[in-house]
């Protein structure tokens, strides 16, 4: 029944609510969604989500899934999806490092690069610009609705078939965002309202959510997921790289927590090499 769950915005792990949330049709101001996969999120977001986008479309992982509550059982709703972008910068991902690689004296020729990201220097993101002019805004109706609240609260809802592109001509209806640009995904519920005016009460008849664990960085590669290295031998200008630590919690590892958590990588896990 409307009004059953926790309000919006009030216990760790359901969405706050959006802007405008006040004189809501009673049939949508009680809803209240959950995220699932809340601790999976978590430690993507610790490390710094990425999401790869590319030109036929690339779905989420983390899935985006939530258990809704609070809608009205016998009521008509639309779910839908959109991204906004979080600020209005670009950014390229930042080498660490102990000084420039130049000439070396007496022409001898330069180290290699540093196989590795440091956690002990500046290894991040750096602001690289303004923003690249706005995609295309779209959004994503889950293939389900319109179906009844009952429905709806009574499964987890994911949105396993939304995908990501970078390709501003695509016509496949596909999420469209810039890379190296940072969004936050919205939830949207609307109600299906039966009057035949019910273009005056809109703004009314909709509630949307956010949840902060889910911002990511847009990316055609992953970018965050080299091994950090600690002072190990080596480094410095002696020509001889430095030797990588045993990983530590910091280290970023996106494109390895993507794979062992992700189920449909099984082929990236069984692939790996066996040890000599």
């Amino acid at each position: 029944m409307p009004g059953e769950g926790p309000p919006s915005g009030t216990i760790p792990g359901w969405a706050c609510e959006g802007p405008g949330a006040g004189g809501k049709n009673r049939r949508v101001c009680h809803a209240a969604a959950r995220l699932e996969m809340g601790s999976l999120w978590e430690e993507f977001n610790r490390l710094g989500t990425e999401m790869i986008v590319t030109k036929a479309g690339r779905r989420m992982f983390p899935t985006f899934q939530v258990k809704l509550s609070g809608l009205d059982p016998s009521a008509d709703y639309v779910l839908l999806m959109d991204f906004i972008p979080l600020d209005d910068k670009r950014y390229r991902w930042g080498w660490g490092g102990l000084g420039a690689w130049g000439p070396r004296p007496g022409g001898a020729e330069p180290p290699p690069p540093r196989p590795c990201r440091y956690a002990f220097h500046s290894s991040s993101w750096l602001v690289a610009g303004r923003a690249d002019p706005a995609a295309p805004g779209r959004v994503h109706f889950h293939p389900d609705s319109p179906a009844k609240g009952a429905q709806w609260m009574r499964q987890i809802v994911s949105f396993d078939k939304l995908k990501l592109t970078n390709n501003l001509l695509d016509d496949n209806g596909h999420i469209i965002l810039n890379s190296m640009h940072r969004y936050q995904p919205r939830f949207h519920v609307v109600l299906v309202d039966p009057r035949r005016d019910s273009e005056r009460f809109a703004h009314e008849n909709f509630k949307s959510f956010s949840f902060p664990e889910t911002q990511f960085m847009a990316v055609t590669a992953y970018q965050n997921h080299r091994v950090s290295c600690g002072r190990g031998q080596g480094g410095g200008h002696t020509g001889v790289p430095p030797t990588p630590r045993p990983l530590t919690p910091r280290s970023p590892q996106i494109t390895q927590l993507k794979i062992a958590s992700n189920p449909f990588a099984k082929g990236f896990r069984d692939g790996e090499p066996e040890p000599w």
